[in-house]
């Protein structure tokens, strides 16, 4: 509800970027389990390495890092970051939403697939429109 009211703020003019929070630190993504109890304890080492770079390039708005964002945030990647529907799928309407030149058919494929039914049900679905609005607005981007 927070997140709704922050977007109509911003939307209306009566709040600028600066009063609205920042992106979450890419650590909050993080598991405070240990590697070792994942199925394939390199492959979440391995994300986990370089997961604060891959973020801070999804942040500044690089697809395929947002691309890569989103999958880990909804499968985990491994277990090395936290899994979480809502925001992955958040991620992919954000990428889609860009209009970017590199946007192909199977961004818009993933976003029925991750945001879906079988997925999200219609509040988590809402959920994840309110924080991709957020986020394409800290991105710059204009609807």
């Amino acid at each position: 509800m927070l997140q709704l009211i922050a977007t109509a703020l911003l939307a209306c003019g009566c709040v600028s970027l600066a009063e609205v929070a920042d992106w979450p630190p890419a650590e909050s993504y993080v598991p405070k389990v240990d590697c070792h109890q994942s199925k394939t304890p390199g492959s979440c080492e391995d994300i986990r390495a370089a997961w604060t770079g891959l973020y801070a390039d999804a942040i500044a708005g690089r697809i395929e890092s947002q691309r890569k964002v989103s999958f880990c945030l909804s499968t985990g990647c491994a277990g090395g970051i936290v899994v979480d529907p809502v925001l992955g799928c958040a991620w992919r309407q954000v990428i889609v939403a860009s209009r970017n030149p590199q946007l192909s058919h199977a961004d818009r494929a993933n976003v029925k697939r991750y945001c879906g039914t079988p997925v999200l049900g219609d509040a988590g679905r809402q959920a994840a429109s309110d924080q991709s609005e957020i986020w394409l607005t800290l991105l710059g981007v204009t609807r």
